[in-house]
């Protein structure tokens, strides 16, 4: 083959009349252009970390403090106070430095200091004044004299043009609670989910706990809060995530959908082309910072460390812990399909390959005749059952020989692709389209997704896409960062031609993808069956179903002057009380990404107002206007409970950090034993959106999310995803296991709808009128 040939650089071959050597140009061109590439690179992240360090200051700008101060000189005005006169007695003496030359060296000295002393004066106002979080406290619609002020120093302080990771060094770190805050507003948050006596209980245990053992950790949760960056994420990604044994499939990873009523091309090799260039293009801007860090109210900075890790990223199976393999760069992808595994260059020339010869790659694959190798089909299993067979299976028959060099390809690619057999997406008029589409994403049949990679892009036969995510590096709003700009960049910028086909003409001297060769003898088979029995088993217990609530959306909601997502999570407390006849222990993602290197906290949804709401709703004794009142302060309460876990004063991060220090001490705490043994029966969260405006929403409405969502936390409860999608729509995602004879994600929904029904009716709203 033509390609082949031209892969090879040099070649030999030994003759009776001796060596004939031959060089192909073509490829000495292609390695040239790709050194030249990767050099650039370095250069661009050298430049990167300059802009960065000097931020909100520039490199100009030091020229411009330099050139004031030689002026100021010749003008004879000593703006040092003598400092560049005392700098200069300090300079050697030679000859190739003259008296001038001392002078103007010294000038340039003095300059430099009172520039860096500016930048981090201004960094360390900054950062005082991102330490004030009193805005978020203030009524909706409304802001105080001192908050504008506030505002506009921010703005000024924050310079101009920032990149993705300016304001890292000015951002406050997490704040430690105080141990009686945190046990108060603990009790304060069981206390309605407890009889008396067990209340009484937990009070003993928990006074206890803060006169005896908490001070003692608290000094040295302290310390690490002085000498670490935050004081929760690395221990919160190790024994959250890292240690954990068992499949991170369902338990861990979670999923994201496409476009819900659009499919931009019914090709899936061309779909596949668009949104893998798309990716890349997002990556190459992830390079060189170029993406604008994300900014609450459009001035205040947010972390963006955990977008460091987003690509060429890969968990790495351990006896006891698993890590994050992070590489600076790769220049392929590895690809799955029908049972068989690629490896595919993305880079030609130094350059990306466009969409259109990705597109070619794809279809090469999709056309490929060839069959599985032994092993080679359910090989991904390994990722998705238990992680301890897995790590010793890994050490056993992939550390050497082709295994080694195969499974290298996969774990270094920039990211995983698997090209499904099947058709998914939302299907109008057809139940149970989204339950199958949701089950897909989120566990495939068990071996089709490689669950280790950062993220897994799953692009369907009918082109619907969607991207299952491991957990450990990252949380959701990270992954929806750069879902948001791919689905935007497939849709608006790349485009498709009239047959559905990526745009442009291919080039057909690409040489094929490769595929990657296995020797996976018997044993490791075994392994491999295995695993694939307890994911199949995990997978097939997983009781999901994804539903659109179109009666109403956040348009109404806002009318009533309540929070979106205050007044869906109270829905839920109500739809849990009718679904299971009781209230319990409620777990509300909520970040923390106002702080250095912050993730997420826990929003403790059922409290003591929202209890009493509910209860009104099951008692007919109760009027129309007293239940309002208990909703609005149901609502309000909640509200009050999201910012004060955003602003680093939550509950449950604290006491973890605590009992992560009790058990290094070797203190034993019934306490914490305690807290941390309660089961979360109802987790919830909201996937954001719009964080990247690459379209107005209001004018391309067939343009809404599916959004997301996740598999069960207790054996015995329901994991709700859900995200508020334009004015008009709510999706859902819950999910929970049909071994449970308590659980029923239909069930569940069918109670959701009510219970958002039932509570748009307190405000003389007639269910006739809050139907589209």
């Amino acid at each position: 083959m033509a390609e082949a040939h031209q892969a090879v650089a040099f070649q030999f071959t030994v003759t009776p009349e001796g060596v004939d050597v031959r060089l192909s140009r073509e490829a000495l061109k292609q390695i040239y252009l790709s050194g030249v590439a990767s050099w650039k690179k370095r250069f661009a992240r050298i430049k990167n970390s300059i802009l960065t360090g000097v931020y909100p200051a520039s490199p100009s700008s030091w020229l411009v403090v330099v050139m004031a101060t030689v002026s100021s000189m010749y003008c004879r005005i000593d703006l040092s106070m003598g400092l560049v006169y005392h700098i200069r007695r300090y300079l050697p003496s030679c000859r190739y430095l003259s008296f001038q030359h001392r002078t103007l060296l010294s000038a340039a000295l003095f300059s430099t200091g009172v520039w860096l002393s500016g930048i981090l004066l201004c960094r360390q106002s900054l950062k005082l004044l991102l330490s004030y979080h009193g805005w978020m406290f203030e009524p909706h619609g409304k802001m105080s004299r001192s908050t504008r002020v506030w505002l506009a120093l921010v703005k000024v302080m924050s310079g101009r043009k920032p990149m993705l990771y300016s304001f890292q060094t000015s951002l406050p770190k997490l704040p430690v609670p105080s141990v009686e805050a945190t046990i108060r507003r603990y009790l304060e948050s069981v206390h309605p989910l407890l009889e008396e006596e067990k209340y009484r209980e937990m009070e003993v245990l928990a006074q206890a706990f803060q006169q005896h053992t908490a001070p003692r950790l608290q000094k040295y949760l302290l310390l690490k809060s002085w000498w670490a960056t935050n004081y929760v994420s690395d221990w919160w990604e190790e024994y959250v995530y890292l240690r954990g044994r068992g499949p991170i499939m369902v338990n861990s990873n979670y999923y994201a959908m496409d476009f819900l009523y659009v499919t931009p091309s019914p090709l899936q090799a061309a779909r596949a082309g668009n949104t893998v260039h798309s990716i890349l293009l997002y990556r190459r801007q992830l390079d060189r910072e170029q993406i604008p860090p994300v900014m609450a109210l459009g001035i205040v900075p947010m972390c963006s460390y955990q977008m460091e890790r987003m690509f060429n990223t890969t968990r790495i199976p351990g006896m006891e812990s698993d890590t994050l393999q992070h590489l600076s760069d790769s220049k392929h992808l590895a690809v799955y399909h029908r049972g068989r595994f690629y490896k595919l260059w993305l880079y030609q020339g130094g350059k990306l390959l466009k969409p259109r010869d990705l597109e070619l790659q794809f279809q090469r694959i999709l056309d490929d005749p060839s069959p599985p190798q032994p092993g080679e089909e359910k090989l991904a299993a390994l990722t998705a059952g238990e992680r301890v067979p897995w790590a010793k299976a890994r050490a056993r028959f992939f550390s050497q020989g082709k295994n080694k060099a195969s499974l290298d390809a996969i774990e270094r690619a920039a990211f995983f692709l698997a090209l499904d057999e099947e058709a998914q997406g939302y299907e109008r008029g057809k139940e149970g389209s989204m339950d199958r589409y949701a089950k897909s994403l989120l566990h495939g049949r068990c071996y089709d997704r490689w669950f280790d990679k950062s993220f897994t892009l799953v692009v369907y036969k009918n082109g619907k896409v969607g991207t299952n995510t491991e957990h450990s590096w990252a949380d959701a709003p990270i992954i929806g960062h750069l879902w948001e700009f791919m689905l935007g960049t497939d849709r608006f910028h790349l485009g498709y031609s009239e047959g559905g086909h990526c745009c442009g003409e291919p080039s057909t001297a690409m040489a094929p993808p490769q595929r990657l060769q296995w020797d996976i003898p018997e044993e490791c088979r075994k392994v491999i069956d295995s695993s694939y029995r307890v994911a199949k088993a995990l997978a097939d217990d997983v009781d999901f179903h994804c539903f659109q609530f179109t009666n109403f959306g956040k348009g109404l909601v806002k009318q009533f002057k309540i929070s979106p997502d205050a007044f869906i999570q109270i829905s839920l407390q109500l739809a849990h009380f009718w679904d299971k006849g009781n209230l319990c222990l409620t777990y509300e993602a909520s970040m923390t990404r106002l702080f250095r290197e912050g993730r997420t906290e826990t929003v403790r949804s059922c409290t003591r107002e929202s209890t009493a709401f509910v209860r009104s709703m099951m008692d007919p004794a109760w009027g129309q206007l007293e239940r309002l009142q208990l909703f609005q302060a149901a609502a309000e309460k909640h509200q009050h409970m999201y910012r004060l876990a955003m602003t680093g004063a939550g509950i449950d991060r604290h006491l973890f950090c605590l009992y992560v220090v009790s058990r290094y001490l070797r203190v034993e705490s019934p306490f914490l034993a305690q807290v941390l043994a309660e089961p979360w029966r109802l987790s919830t969260s909201q996937t954001p959106q719009q964080q990247i405006k690459m379209f107005d929403m209001e004018k391309n409405q067939d343009l809404v999310s599916s959004g997301g969502g996740f598999g069960p936390v207790a054996d015995d409860g329901y994991g709700v995803s859900y995200i508020i999608a334009g004015e008009n729509l709510i999706t859902f995602h819950i999910s929970s296991k049909f071994s449970s004879p308590e659980t029923d994600s239909r069930r569940f929904g069918r109670n959701i709808r009510q219970a958002m029904l039932d509570i748009a009716g307190l405000f003389n709203v007639p269910a006739n009128k809050v139907a589209n």
